[in-house]
């Protein structure tokens, strides 16, 4: 016999799929939308059906947009000639608010880590290296995180840019070793865009 009503139990295991949430927490939010008297759950359901039908990737860079391709993408004023590769969309809002940089991003989605199942294939390199053999490509910065991952990646990259006859330099280590580029405060990542190094 089953205690809990199946919409109940439904909601817990996908909210349980998200990560870093549990299936205690799973619950426990679950339970608040059920007593909630607002109409969140209404919201959020909405906020998930428009999160699905008017986001998509940017077919230039890679990051989350509306538009296509995105507003920084389509900016003349940014330099298209510099492009610092990132592990995630959330890396773009980080450095976008510390103000620190003009020019474009590519966003990988990951980084290479055999153990989870993300190989070069399932990242944005290939589309990166295009980007690069069309030219007009001056430097690609490589501000992948400062993890064992984020590295590696880094390194894959150096290997498969330097043929390409452009500068490539990464994020100076202003940056705490295993952290990540989103959590880091506006001084940490301006120090680290100015001291970046050739790799």
């Amino acid at each position: 016999m089953q205690t809990i009503p199946a919409p109940v139990a439904q909601l817990i295991e996908t909210l349980a799929e998200l990560p870093g949430v549990g299936r205690k927490t799973a619950a426990r939010l679950t339970f608040f939308l059920l007593r909630d008297k607002s109409d969140l759950a209404a919201r959020l359901a909405t906020a998930l059906q428009e999160l699905r039908e008017r986001t998509r990737f940017c077919s230039v860079c890679y990051n989350i947009t509306e538009d296509d391709p995105c507003p920084i993408c389509a900016d003349p004023s940014r330099d298209h000639a510099t492009i610092c590769v990132v592990e995630e969309p959330l890396d773009v809002i980080a450095l976008e608010q510390a103000e620190v940089y003009k020019g474009v991003y590519h966003v990988l989605h990951g980084v290479l880590s055999p153990s989870e199942g993300m190989f070069v294939e399932n990242l944005r390199i290939g589309e990166l290296l295009a980007r690069v053999r069309k030219g007009g490509v001056r430097e690609v910065i490589l501000a992948t995180n400062p993890t064992g991952e984020g590295d590696w990646t880094a390194a894959y990259l150096v290997t498969q840019l330097r043929p390409l006859d452009v500068r490539v330099t990464r994020l100076g280590r202003g940056l705490p070793v295993g952290g990540d580029l989103e959590y880091a405060d506006v001084v940490t990542l301006t120090r680290a865009m100015e001291g970046r190094e050739e790799v």
